[in-house]
């Protein structure tokens, strides 16, 4: 199976962290969370947003980014900003992609975007200063799908079943 990882560069709000969790345990994707974090890992409100998921979780935890980039050299880096020029679809994502998110209340460094211009990817938005950016959650659900579409939804089950009635085939 090709490897998608999600990295979380130091989030702020447990709910969303919980969220993101969620999606990564529905998807196979690799958690990778950037101290420091916002919250401790057994936050209660960790717990309601996603921590019964957390033991179908491939999590790793960093001391800073640069602990991070020492330890995954080999991969393939996107960097989600609402600074990017790029659109996220418009990437061909490979196998060992790492979709990178920024905290919530300032997004990643701009000197990290500056320096990974070509790998910069924004989901396209209104004009509006009051909708600054989409919910983080919503931003990596959005990005991890977009990446499992390109890949054909590896190891994914693409039907569902009905609990009281069959589809008609």
């Amino acid at each position: 199976m090709s490897v998608l990882n999600i990295v979380l560069v130091e989030p702020q709000i447990p709910q969303n962290t919980g969220n993101i969790a969620r999606t990564c345990a529905a998807t196979g994707a690799r958690l990778h969370l950037v101290e420091p974090m916002g919250f401790r890992v057994d936050d209660a409100k960790l717990k309601r947003a996603g921590l019964d998921y957390w033991h179908l979780l491939d999590i790793t935890y960093y001391d800073n980014l640069d602990d991070f980039f020492e330890k995954n050299k080999n991969g393939n880096f996107y960097y989600f900003s609402t600074k990017a020029t790029k659109i996220y679809s418009e990437i061909d994502y490979p196998d060992n992609t790492y979709l990178v998110f920024g905290k919530e209340t300032a997004g990643l460094p701009e000197d990290l975007l500056l320096k990974n211009q070509e790998n910069c990817v924004r989901l396209p938005m209104i004009n509006n200063s009051a909708a600054r950016s989409l919910n983080l959650s919503n931003s990596v659900a959005i990005g991890v799908y977009e990446v499992l579409r390109q890949w054909n939804f590896p190891e994914l089950l693409l039907k569902g079943k009905l609990t009281k009635f069959d589809w008609k085939e």
